[in-house]
């Protein structure tokens, strides 16, 4: 039998899989019949007897929420850890992950209840350096060096832990599958288990992913559909800053985020991101132009970079650094068509400052007027703010949480905020900076001397 990342089996190896289309996602599982067969499962099967109820009849349980003292990691989970819940972190080798998770160690309060880090890869030595380093004084961490999840389990009994960390889940492994750790068939089962005994002893645990070159967790998809919460720490190799994402969470919102900062003594909370990332801003340069993102509930004013310049190929060239390059793509051709703008001939470079990554349609007319202003080599004035998404004909289109936006820009001083028409006229608070609607992209530009 042949299985492939999406859980998806098949009786003989194919190229690409037909449930997620993936290529060359197929391993080879042997098929285990008979005696063993019927206990291994059993062993695993988490018995459920349930009976048929109205929904309307059934109370709700309050949830206790476990806080980690690091409120960014809060704010991301929407409150804390929820007692009994499975965490799934994943992200690039070196970005922080086991920084993280013993600052969480550090600071976690469970009633004086033990943690558990339990490491398949770095040595107890290996650990306590890491944590001297960062600081870590709490008595009641305990440390276990195992891969056998059979071990982990009894260590768990015996340790009476209510905080447990995996670290990974690709380096654990059970003697009751033939193939090696890490691939798709122990990742699932060790999983599995994993989740059983969380969730049958109301264990609070996290277990560490690793990333592909994809950028995607190792191992099989259906392991991110199993747990409680996928978070996943991002950030450019050569850049301090590291944002905190939730791609899932059974228990809050996705789209908050949280960012840190790399330092020796660990990962630093930002609390204020947008004036860390636009404080090194230089002058006023042709091709600069200050936007407002949002990321779940926080804005965040970011600095949009552009540079146009003749092309010595016989194809102009589009790179983005930090957005879509399919978006950038579209948008530089909305600006030839509609602001008449020849970039035939021009390279046109756009780069959002800061190493962060944004995929939000805001940005587009901070695209638009950059690329403009650096193909017109005309500076856009240092206390504009610009929000809105542009259409196909050139028009600017509302976008959500418009107040939000404009506080924070009015709070870091910027006196002119350009925005769209449409969420103009539905403002209802006054603001000390000036709210210029415009309706398509050529308003914008005849405002700011581009056109």
């Amino acid at each position: 039998m042949y299985v492939g990342s999406c859980g998806y089996e098949s009786s003989k190896w194919l190229g690409k899989c037909p449930a997620c289309n993936e290529w060359n996602t197929f391993v080879e599982e042997k098929v285990i019949t008979g005696s063993n067969s019927s206990n291994s499962n059993s062993k695993n099967k988490i018995a459920i007897k349930g009976e048929i109820v109205k929904l309307n009849d059934v109370k709700k349980k309050e949830t206790f929420r476990i806080k980690t003292g690091v409120a960014e990691l809060d704010r991301v989970l929407g409150g804390g850890f929820v007692t009994g819940s499975l965490t799934l972190l994943g992200g690039e080798p070196g970005i922080g992950k086991s920084t993280l998770i013993l600052q969480i160690c550090n600071n976690v309060k469970i009633d004086g209840s033990k943690i558990l880090y339990v490491s398949g890869e770095e040595s107890a030595e290996q650990i306590k350096s890491r944590a001297d380093r960062l600081g870590i004084k709490n008595e009641n961490i305990l440390f276990l060096p195992e891969t056998d999840i059979d071990n982990v389990e009894a260590s768990l009994e015996n340790s009476e832990a209510k905080f447990v960390i995996i670290d990974s889940i690709q380096t654990m492994y059970s003697d009751e599958i033939s193939s090696v750790a890490g691939s798709i068939s122990q990742v699932r089962e060790i999983t599995a288990r994993i989740m059983k005994m969380c969730k049958q002893k109301g264990i609070t645990t996290i277990i560490i992913g690793h990333v592909t070159k994809d950028g995607n967790i190792a191992g099989p998809r259906v392991l991110e559909h199993m747990v409680d919460t996928v978070l996943y720490l991002e950030g450019e190799r050569y850049f301090s800053y590291r944002i905190l994402r939730s791609v899932k969470n059974r228990f809050g919102s996705t789209n908050e985020i949280g960012m840190f900062e790399m330092q020796n003594e660990g990962l630093i909370e930002i609390k204020n991101p947008s004036e860390l990332l636009i404080s090194e801003r230089d002058g006023n340069p042709a091709g600069s132009v200050i936007v407002v993102s949002l990321e779940g509930t926080r804005a965040l004013v970011l600095e949009l970079q552009a540079l146009s310049t003749p092309t010595v190929f016989g194809m102009p060239r589009r790179n983005a650094n930090g957005l879509d390059y399919n978006r950038v793509t579209l948008l530089m051709a909305v600006l030839e068509k509609r602001a008449g703008i020849n970039l035939g001939s021009q390279d046109v470079y756009i780069n959002l400052v800061g190493g962060i990554k944004v995929n939000e349609p805001a940005l587009d007319l901070g695209i638009i007027l950059a690329a403009a202003s650096s193909y017109k080599n005309i500076s856009i004035r240092e206390d504009v703010a610009v929000i809105g998404e542009v259409g196909l004909t050139g028009e600017v289109r509302s976008v959500n949480m418009i107040d939000k936006r404009i506080k924070e820009a009015e709070k870091l001083g910027y006196k002119i905020c350009i925005i769209p028409e449409s969420n103009k006229k539905l403002l209802k608070e006054k603001y000390k900076l000036d709210i210029i609607g415009v309706k398509n992209i050529l308003d914008a530009m005849k405002y700011l001397g581009l056109k």
